[in-house]
C-alpha cells in the first residue's frame, strides 16, 4: 500500500525532505509560502500558516494522511505534532512538550543540568530583562546572551566577539523578550550531528559544519545559515573519531532522558580542546544541514518514518560516501537590510549529475520568481571530496546576478584548512 505523507513547511529544509520522500509515497504539502520546488514534487499543496494546527489537521484529514513530517520549529512549538498525533496521523516530529528542548532555551539548559547531560556550559537564567542585563554588565568573562524563545537563529549576542558587555546589556534591555539565558562563551569549532529518533532509539548522520556569519571570513552578523559542508565519512577534517563519539553520547543521553521523543534531534556542538560542548539542541532538521544530509542518505527516508510509526527497529542508515557543500543565495543586504523583489534566474541542470537546487523563501509571480527578505535558494554540490563538491556548487552559482549575496568561501580549501589549524592550535599540536 502506498503511504500518504503530509509535509509541513515551505523552506529549503522542507524542499530537501520533499525530494527525499516524493518517489516513495503520495506526498502532500502545506505551508504559508508556495515553495515551487516542493509544489513540483507534491501531489497536492495547501496554503496554511505553519502554526495553524487546525488548518493543517483539516488538510491531513482531507488527503487521508498516514504520516506527517513537521519541518519548522514554530509549528512544533504551536503543537502541530500534538494535534496530528491525537487525530491518528503519526507525526515525525516531537510534541510541544519535547520540542521545548529547542523552543525554550532556559528549559533546555535546566534539563541538561537536571538530567546530567554531558557538555552543558555554565549558565544562569533570568525572567527579568533588567536582571539579565545587570548580570551581563557585572561579569568579567565573555558570555553568550540568548533570549529563551525562538529567534530564527539571529538572537544571540556573544561578548568579546560581536559586542562588548555594555552593548550586550543594552541589547537585552531593548529587546522584546522576557526570559534570558546567559552562559559562558564557548570557544572552538562548531559542528552539528543530527539523529533520527523514535521509540527510545536513534540513528545518527554525518557531522556537518554550518556557517552562520553573513560574510566571507566569518565576518558580519549572524544569519539563519549561509551554507554548510560535510565530508565523505562521519567526521569533518578538524575532528577526530572521539569527538564524533562524544557528540553521539550526548544525543544518547538526551534520548534516554526523553523516552517519548520522536523526530529529528539536532545537536549543535562547540569543539574545544577538551572535546565537544553543547551550543544548543534543535527539535528538527537544520536548515541548511538537511540539504547536506538527505541527498546522500541512501536508506529510503520513508523507511525511517514507517518504522518509527509501526514501532519497528529504525533501519540502519547508509550514505553514498559523497562530500557535500551547500551555499545559500540571499537577497543583497541580508540579514540586516535585505532588498526584496530581485528576479531569480538560476540554471541548475540536475539531470546532468550537477548540483542540486533547493528553493527557500521566494515570491512566485506570473512572470517568474522573485526574492523576499529571507534566504532565497541554495545549491548543493556533491563529490568524492569537499573540494570536488565545492567546485560543483560554485559552477551552479555562476549565473547568479548582483541582486544576491553568496558566501563563496564555504567549503573552500583555505577556509577548511583554517578550521584544521584552529583546532590544532587549541589542542596544542
Amino acid at each position: 500500500m502506498t503511504e500518504t505523507v503530509l509535509l509541513v513547511g515551505g523552506g529549503g529544509r522542507e524542499h530537501a525532505i520533499a525530494r527525499a520522500l516524493a518517489d516513495d509515497c503520495d506526498l502532500y504539502a502545506c505551508a504559508s509560502n508556495r515553495n515551487p520546488g516542493i509544489a513540483a514534487l507534491a501531489d497536492g499543496f495547501r496554503s496554511a500558516e505553519e502554526r495553524d494546527a487546525d488548518a493543517i489537521l483539516t488538510y491531513a484529514e482531507e488527503i487521508g494522511a498516514d504520516l506527517a513530517v513537521v519541518g519548522p520549529e514554530a509549528a512544533l512549538e504551536a503543537g502541530v505534532a500534538d494535534e496530528l498525533d491525537d487525530a491518528g496521523v503519526y507525526t515525525f516530529g516531537p510534541r510541544a512538550a519535547e520540542a521545548r528542548l529547542e523552543t525554550d532555551k532556559a528549559y533546555q539548559r535546566r534539563f541538561m543540568r537536571e538530567e546530567s547531560i554531558p557538555g552543558c556550559p555554565d549558565f544562569e537564567t533570568f525572567e527579568d530583562a533588567d536582571a539579565a542585563a545587570e548580570y551581563v554588565e557585572s561579569v568579567d568573562d565573555d558570555v553568550a546572551v540568548k533570549p529563551a524563545g525562538l529567534t530564527g537563529g539571529k538572537g544571540v549576542r556573544v561578548t568579546g566577539d560581536q559586542v562588548t558587555h555594555e552593548e550586550a546589556a543594552a541589547y537585552v534591555r531593548g529587546a522584546d523578550h522576557d526570559e534570558w539565558v546567559v552562559e559562558e562563551r564557548l570557544v572552538g569549532e562548531e559542528f552539528t550531528v543530527q539523529a533520527f529518533v523514535a521509540n527510545g532509539e536513534f540513528r545518527v548522520t554525518p557531522a556537518i559544519q554550518d556557517h552562520k556569519r553573513a560574510y566571507e571570513g566569518d565576518e558580519g552578523p549572524n544569519t539563519g545559515g549561509m551554507g554548510s559542508y560535510s565530508d565523505t565519512g562521519r567526521t569533518l577534517p578538524f575532528m577526530i573519531d572521539a569527538d564524533y563519539d562524544d557528540a553521539v553520547a550526548v544525543l544518547e543521553a538526551v534520548v534516554e532522558a526523553l523516552p517519548d521523543y520522536k523526530g529529528v534531534l539536532y545537536g549543535q556542538f562547540m569543539l574545544g580542546a577538551d572535546g565537544p560542548r553543547v551550543v544548543e539542541f534543535n527539535a528538527r532538521f537544520g536548515d541548511p544541514e538537511a540539504m547536506n544530509t538527505l541527498p546522500v542518505l541512501t536508506t529510503p527516508f520513508l523507511d525511517v518514518l514507517t518504522a518509527a510509526r509501526d514501532g519497528d527497529a529504525l533501519p540502519e542508515l547508509s550514505f553514498s560516501g559523497e562530500a557535500t557543500v551547500c551555499k545559500y543565495a540571499v537577497p543583497a543586504g541580508y540579514p540586516t537590510d535585505p532588498e526584496a523583489g530581485a528576479r531569480i534566474s538560476v540554471d541548475v541542470n540536475e539531470d546532468d549529475e550537477g548540483a542540486l537546487l533547493f528553493y527557500a523563501s521566494v515570491d512566485e509571480r506570473d512572470d517568474g520568481l522573485y526574492t523576499t527578505t529571507s534566504r532565497s535558494f541554495a545549491v548543493v554540490g556533491r563529490g568524492d571530496s569537499i573540494a570536488a563538491a565545492e567546485e560543483q556548487a560554485e559552477a551552479a552559482l555562476e549565473g547568479v546576478d548582483e541582486g544576491f549575496h553568496v558566501r563563496h568561501d564555504i567549503g573552500t580549501a583555505d577556509l577548511v584548512q583554517r578550521r584544521v589549524d584552529h583546532m590544532a592550535e587549541l589542542r596544542g599540536e
